[in-house]
This record gives C-alpha cells, sequence and structure tokens, in this order.
C-alpha cells in the first residue's frame, strides 16, 4: 500500500475536506503493515474503496419560522459502508456541520461499529441547521422537513440513523414521528427513541459509560485501580453526563466540566446533585457552563480556557473533534496524566496522539473508547426486532461485556513488543480486519 499515493488521489479528488482525511491518513498508517501481509486485500482493491463512501445524498431542508419566514438549510447522510451490516450512526444539528466532518464520522463509524461485534455498517448525517434560540414548533418543523428529504433511504434493514450534537431524545421524537407517517409502518429505523415507544434503557448515558468501562479495562490491564483517581473531563451534555456518572460510581472523582464559554473546575468533585445540574445547565438552552460557579461557589470558572491545564490522573474528551491539541497534551503529561480516553469523536489531534504514544501514556481513540453509545443503539435494535424491552440492568451488563470485547481486541492487535498497548493500532486493525475480510467475501460490488 503506498500511502502517499492513496492521499494524493483522496486530496486532489476532495479538496479542503480536512477532517475526512485526517481521519483517513491515521488508519492507512495504522494498518499499513498488516494491510501488506494480505496481497489478496491489494488484488480487490480494499483500500481503494473502503476510503470512498457508497453514496451521499446532498439535500435542501426549507421550512418555515415563527416569524412566518422561510429559511433554508443544507442536509446530508452519508452511507460509508455496509459490508457488515445496514448503515449505522447518528445525525448532528449544528452550525459547523459540513461534508468533510460528516465523511469523516462515517468513516470511523464504520470501524467503530466492526468493533462493536454487532452487525451494523458505517453513516453519518446532519444539517447546519441549530437548535440553538429554536422554539419547540421551529425544531419540529425542520425535522419533518429533513426526514421529507431522507425517508427512502432509511430503513431498520437499510440505514439506521440516531442522535448526534443537537439531536436528543426531542428531535429523535420528531424526525421518527414523521417517519412512521410517510412508512405507515412501526420499525426500529431509528435509535435513541423515548422509553415510550421503543428506545433502550440506558441509551442517552450509553456513551460515557462504555467510555469509562474501557479506560476501567485499560487501567487494570495495567495493574491500576480507576478508584481514587482524578478526573478532567470537557462538555457537559449528554456524553459528559454518562461519563461522570459513572465514573463516580466506580469510585473516581470528576473534577472539571468545560463547554463553548471555559471550563468548570470543582476540586470537591462533580458526583451528586452537581451531575445532575449538568442535564440542567444543558436543558437551559445557553449552551455555557459559568452558572455552575453559581450554583456551586466552591468551584471556580475558568473563562475561555480548555480543562487539560488541570492536574488530573485520567483526562476524558467528551465534548467536539480536535478539542485537545498537542500543547494539551503535554500539559497533561507534564501534570502525571495516567490515562487519556477519547470519548468525543477524534477529540485528539495527530499531534497530540502521538505525544501520548511517545511518552506511553495509555491512550484510547474514539472508535475504541466511545463505541458503548452505538453498542447500546445496536442493542436497541435488536429489542425493537424482538418486540421486547430489557431491563437496565441487562442493556448494561451486554454493553460491559461489548466494552471489555472490543478492549481485548485492541490488546490482541495493538500490543508491541516492549508491552505497551498501541490501542489506536489495535481498533483500527480488529476494525479494518473485520470490514475488509468482509467486503472480499462479498465480491467486487
Amino acid at each position: 500500500m503506498n500511502i502517499e499515493k492513496i492521499m494524493h488521489s483522496l486530496e486532489a479528488k476532495h479538496p479542503g475536506e480536512t477532517e475526512y482525511l485526517q481521519a483517513v491518513r491515521e488508519v492507512l498508517i495504522s494498518i499499513e503493515d498488516v494491510y501488506n501481509q494480505h496481497p489478496e486485500f491489494e488484488k480487490a482493491k480494499i483500500i481503494e474503496r473502503l476510503v470512498e463512501p457508497d453514496r451521499i445524498f446532498t439535500f435542501r431542508v426549507t421550512w418555515v419560522d415563527d416569524r412566518g419566514e422561510v429559511q433554508t438549510n443544507l442536509g446530508y447522510r452519508v452511507q460509508f459502508n455496509n459490508a457488515i451490516g445496514p448503515y449505522k450512526g447518528g445525525i448532528r444539528f449544528h452550525a459547523s456541520v459540513t461534508l468533510s466532518i460528516l465523511k469523516f464520522l462515517a468513516f470511523e463509524q464504520t470501524f467503530k461499529n466492526a468493533l462493536t461485534t454487532l452487525p451494523m455498517g458505517g453513516g453519518k448525517g446532519g444539517s447546519d441547521f441549530s437548535i440553538r434560540g429554536k422554539s419547540n414548533a421551529e425544531i419540529m418543523r425542520f425535522c419533518q422537513a429533513f426526514m421529507l428529504e431522507l425517508w427512502r433511504h432509511l430503513g431498520p434493514d437499510m440505514d439506521v440513523p440516531a442522535g448526534d450534537i443537537g439531536v436528543s431524545g426531542r428531535e429523535v421524537g420528531y424526525m421518527y414521528g414523521m417517519y412512521k407517517k410517510l412508512t405507515r409502518e412501526v420499525t426500529g429505523t431509528f435509535t435513541g427513541k423515548g422509553l415510550e415507544y421503543g428506545g433502550s434503557l440506558i441509551r442517552p448515558e450509553a456513551t460515557g459509560f462504555g467510555g469509562l468501562y474501557f479506560v476501567h479495562e485499560m487501567l487494570k490491564s495495567k495493574g491500576m485501580d480507576i478508584k481514587g483517581k482524578t478526573v478532567a473531563i470537557s462538555g457537559f451534555g449528554n456524553v459528559a453526563w454518562g461519563a461522570a456518572l459513572k465514573a463516580t460510581e466506580l469510585g473516581a472523582k470528576v473534577i472539571t466540566i468545560s463547554g463553548p464559554d471555559g471550563y468548570i473546575y470543582d476540586p470537591a468533585g462533580i458526583s451528586g446533585d452537581k451531575i445532575n445540574y449538568m442535564l440542567e445547565l444543558r436543558a437551559s438552552g445557553n449552551d455555557i457552563v459559568a452558572p455552575y460557579a453559581e450554583m456551586y461557589p466552591e468551584s471556580t470558572f475558568h473563562a475561555d480556557k480548555r480543562p487539560w491545564e488541570v492536574k488530573a490522573d485520567i483526562a476524558l474528551p467528551c465534548a467536539t473533534q480536535n478539542e485537545l491539541n498537542e500543547e494539551d497534551a503535554m500539559n497533561l503529561i507534564n501534570n502525571g496524566v495516567v490515562c487519556v480516553g477519547e470519548i468525543s469523536n477524534m477529540g485528539c489531534t495527530p499531534e497530540a496522539i502521538d505525544a501520548f504514544i511517545e511518552h506511553k501514556i495509555l491512550y484510547a481513540p474514539g472508535k475504541a473508547a466511545n463505541a458503548g453509545g452505538v453498542a447500546t443503539s445496536g442493542l436497541e435494535m435488536s429489542q425493537n426486532a424482538m418486540h421486547m424491552s430489557w431491563s437496565a440492568e441487562e442493556v448494561d451488563q451486554k454493553l460491559l461485556g461489548i466494552m471489555q470485547g472490543i478492549h481485548q481486541q485492541c490488546v490482541k492487535y495493538g500490543t508491541e513488543p516492549d508491552g505497551y498497548v498501541n490501542y489506536v493500532k489495535g481498533a483500527n486493525i480488529a476494525g479494518f480486519m473485520k470490514v475488509a475480510r468482509a467486503m472480499l467475501a462479498q465480491g467486487i460490488v
């Protein structure tokens, strides 16, 4: 495999799609050695096929706001790869959404879903629509207009969307309601649904829960205990909330959360009612964390800064892509961090990842550490298909088993001669091998 030749070709075809190109390069570097051991992959041009999505839908979404004015947004759905199952991946509503970001997310989702061992392919979708400042009625009308354009390309055995940034249970409900009306079918086409109509228990917490299960396995593999460890978390949405809940349950102390306005440092620990208050902050619609310091005076708010300057044993990026850079990584390393779990998608820049690996820090990439969300979505699909519902304890136990299995795969493929586990390499190879073998078995399609 000639990585530079492949990347040059992609850059020429997709100029300016920096997030997507970054994600592809990272995977290709990780899998180069194992790929070259399989000439049958080269003969079938697996890489050239795998780095391009199966198809992309781009569409105009027109809706009417509360003032009666017509608004127009762009909508997308990237169906990246369905070699091992129907396309599966969230829908993101945020002003920052671009095709490059959705392609990177769908590409990553393909390998993440493969790691879960559940039969799910990779996809992602979204729009540059932002829910911030919108009324419920406006959000409903937008979701319905979005689904009017996309519904024909979705189905329980074709493409199963879920939530992502800007898309919570409310937005999923509005989209699913319109989908159901158009198809006249009640199916498990969406995940992240409300419990009243087919949703799974612990789905909102699942990404954070799964991330902590993975971090716990990493620490155990090196003879360390998570109990008593301090944890720096970024973000304050569902992912950060779930991570804070499970970290506290496992005996760690969460000391930071963050938002676009800065971060909160709470040396007493963010637990109990403080974790619940994170949900109140998110529900307020202001998208800021500063009010936390007013509610809990023992904490401090640091405006326009990220939490990675705080001394912590464990760092968990839970917000968005490339939120932790090389400078942040060196701050953490110099402050004695022992483990970094990327619970946001591609939360660390390549330079930050290189720094963690160079210093032999336990580092888990998002496609492994944050697979708990889509794993639980897969469990929701199973419950819908069987027309039944599992208890929270049953779902949680299945999630724990899936995350332990992902950790084992990463160790299998990522352990280096000196004993250090390169989880980036392990996750990429494990996910790639499953998808590549499935593609090979199905011929040139």
